[in-house]
């Protein structure tokens, strides 16, 4: 196995622990649900459905990006991809860095179009791979593979200063980020991976033609954490462990840029339950994302118990949008949260 396919099998196994999390919450806590007494709705009609990038998903939330790219994550790929078939929801496939440099693990990420011919799948590429030495043909390799729908960037700055092989220049992002925009006609999502992005930084992405900003803030994993658990370093005085803006920070800040610019919101980093997507969509999101709990359940429970967390999952959404008096996602403003 590869140095990078070895990192992403190492990056899986810890990101299910309890030791990689983050100890800073997602600040979701800091508020609670306006209970309507008086809700005027039928349980039995409640949607679920959401819009992202112009197309209609059965529920507001996005597998996100974390497998891929070495042999056992062909098997979770398929999991996730079959799951995403079946219940019409968006998926994120892991960074396909792994593919470009080594062609045996394109099957890793191939399979996930094999197993959903019609679900909404998105590429994956980090952005300090577009600062040099990037063509065309990359991209179209990772657009090819499976046939993507959209290309993530993924944003990690941490996690990167964390590996001891990671990289140290991220000079150019933004500019690898502006021509892959003009190279390609699919829409380019930029996410965090877990530190959160701020409205300054979403500013500069929406300018140079990024649609969808994922602000994959603190709360959930901590890549820092996972960096150092890998290589032996898990000091629980390492500065950067809990580094980062929570999510519903993030929320607050680019979702205010929302009334003079035309994109897209997802909030990631630490969605665990039905009141974080809730939250997160009372706080400005157009969407959600989350890997963390669908690996995990993957791994303990396989695709049956996928099926019964999801179905746990909506059930409590669509709990959570009667008892504030809502008949969809749609309906869920500011207005449903106080601020304790």
């Amino acid at each position: 196995m590869s140095d990078i396919s070895q990192r992403k099998k190492d990056h899986v196994e810890l990101t299910v622990t309890d030791q990689t999390q983050y100890h800073a919450n997602t600040g979701f806590e800091k508020y609670y649900f306006q209970h309507d007494a008086l809700p005027e709705v039928n349980f039995d009609e409640i949607s679920t459905e959401a819009s992202l990038l112009g197309r209609t998903f059965s529920f507001p939330m996005m597998i996100s990006s974390m497998t891929g790219g070495y042999a056992d994550a062909g098997s979770v790929n398929a999991i996730i991809a079959e799951f995403c078939e079946d219940q019409n929801l968006p998926f994120g496939v892991g960074s396909q860095r792994a593919m470009l440099e080594d062609d045996t693990q394109i099957d890793s990420f191939a399979v996930a179009r094999k197993n959903a011919p019609n679900a909404f799948i998105a590429a994956n590429i980090g952005g300090v791979q577009l600062i040099e030495a990037w063509s065309i043909d990359k991209t179209r390799k990772l657009i090819d593979s499976i046939e993507a729908d959209a290309i993530i960037v993924h944003l990690n700055p941490l996690q990167e200063l964390m590996q001891p092989e990671g990289d140290r220049n991220f000079k150019g992002v933004l500019s690898g980020i502006e021509r892959l925009v003009k190279d390609v006609s699919l829409p380019i999502i930029a996410k965090e991976t877990g530190a959160g992005i701020s409205a300054y930084s979403a500013k500069r992405l929406l300018n140079v033609g990024v649609q969808v900003i994922d602000v994959a803030g603190a709360g959930g994993t901590s890549w820092a954490k996972v960096e150092n658990q890998r290589s032996g370093n898990p000091s629980p005085q390492n500065d950067f462990d809990n580094w980062g803006i929570p999510t519903s920070e993030c929320l607050r800040q680019i979702s205010s840029l929302q009334w003079e610019r035309s994109f897209e919101l997802i909030s990631s980093g630490g969605i665990r339950s039905a009141s974080d997507i809730a939250k997160s969509l009372c706080l400005g999101a157009n969407f959600t994302a989350t890997a963390q709990p669908i690996i995990k359940t993957i791994k303990l429970h396989g695709a049956k118990g996928l099926v019964n967390y999801f179905t746990q999952l909506k059930t409590s959404f669509r709990t959570t949008l009667l008892l504030l008096g809502c008949s969809s996602p749609f309906d869920l403003n500011r207005a449903h949260l106080l601020k304790k």
